[in-house]
């Protein structure tokens, strides 16, 4: 395998490309994806990760352009992981996402990335965590993660980004059964956009209630504002809002503990998608699979029977017994 030295030094030095092929390397899941990983980990955790979510047609890749605008003028990089729904037919993105963004594609200041779920759920990539750590690794120092706009699930972005802005439309019916627990509890901003629209101040009631009956706390202080993306109106409090977000949650011991538990879920992750592919490869031939899904399908066979009999295959090592201080064994 070719060493990654060069594309890593790219990467480091901001080329453009060098990040596109090391994006598609990850997604890939090749060895070379992985080894990019690792060299650049040291050089991460220094970007400003937003997740905006909500459900379609809140207007979440207006309202990230407007917000782009604003960092730009600021002087800063900025990266964008726009994910959207897998292509049931190619397992591509449908990219719809940068039509909304065209004044941002020439800037060379900025670098948009559609990327699909590929069956992956929570709104979020698989490989989404890692194209961020690239992004950071490369420069951009605020980098917005759009999910994919489907529904109440979409928590999984909370695991990634420093703060979750959760983005909503007036007039959706009955508004507030919009907002469900799930995606309620993962907002550090709520958005209420297209706030020229009739419903707009019965929606912040009816939000503002609801957080105030809320048990938790810090939920309840989440501040709701509301925008208009298509005009602006609405961006500069919602950029100061933001920036005071980035602050309180950017002080040392609640940083450093939000980071361990991150870094904790991210190698549980890791260590179970290692152990399932090796357990998979070690017990199970080449064929099996089928003939066990197709036992199950004509009922010859139950699936907690098959896979406890697969599980009894795998062998694990003694583990090592601990040495006290005396040097003896126990």
């Amino acid at each position: 395998m070719a060493s990654v030295q060069p594309l890593v030094r790219q990467l480091f030095s901001g080329d453009p490309r060098a990040l596109a092929r090391s994006i598609s390397l990850v997604e890939e899941e090749s060895t070379q994806g992985r080894a990019i990983l690792k060299a650049i980990y040291p050089r991460t955790g220094r970007a400003l990760v937003l997740g905006i979510t909500g459900p379609p047609g809140a207007g979440k890749s207006s309202l990230v352009s407007r917000m782009v605008g604003g960092w730009r003028k600021r002087g800063e990089k900025v990266g964008i992981i726009a994910v959207d729904p897998s292509s049931a037919f190619s397992g591509g993105a449908i990219l719809g996402d940068r039509i909304r963004m065209q004044e941002h594609c020439l800037d060379p200041g900025v670098f948009i990335r559609s990327m699909a779920t590929r069956g992956h759920f929570g709104g979020v990539s698989r490989a989404c965590r890692d194209v961020v750590d690239l992004l950071d690794a490369g420069g951009y120092r605020v980098i917005f993660i759009e999910t994919v706009g489907v529904g109440q699930d979409e928590v999984e972005v909370v695991q990634i980004a420093d703060l979750v802005l959760v983005v909503l439309p007036p007039g959706l019916g009955d508004d507030i059964q919009t907002i469900k627990a799930g995606i309620l509890e993962i907002a550090d901003l709520f958005v209420i956009n297209k706030a020229d629209r009739e419903g707009a101040d019965r929606l912040a009631s009816e939000l503002s209630a609801m957080l105030a009956l809320s048990p938790d706390h810090g939920m309840a202080k989440s501040p709701i504002l509301k925008t208009v993306a298509t005009t602006g109106q609405g961006i500069p409090e919602l950029m100061q809002a933001v920036d005071q977000g980035r602050r309180q949650k950017g002080r040392t011991a609640s940083r450093e503990e939000r980071e361990k538990e991150r870094s904790r879920e991210r190698f549980l992750e890791l260590f179970r998608e290692g152990l399932y592919r090796r357990a998979r490869e070690a017990c199970l031939a080449r064929d099996e699979v089928e003939a066990i899904a197709e036992d199950l399908a004509t009922r010859r066979r139950d699936p907690y029977s098959a896979a406890e009999e697969v599980l009894g295959r795998v062998r694990f090592a003694e583990p090592r017994r601990r040495v006290p201080s005396n040097g003896r064994r126990r």
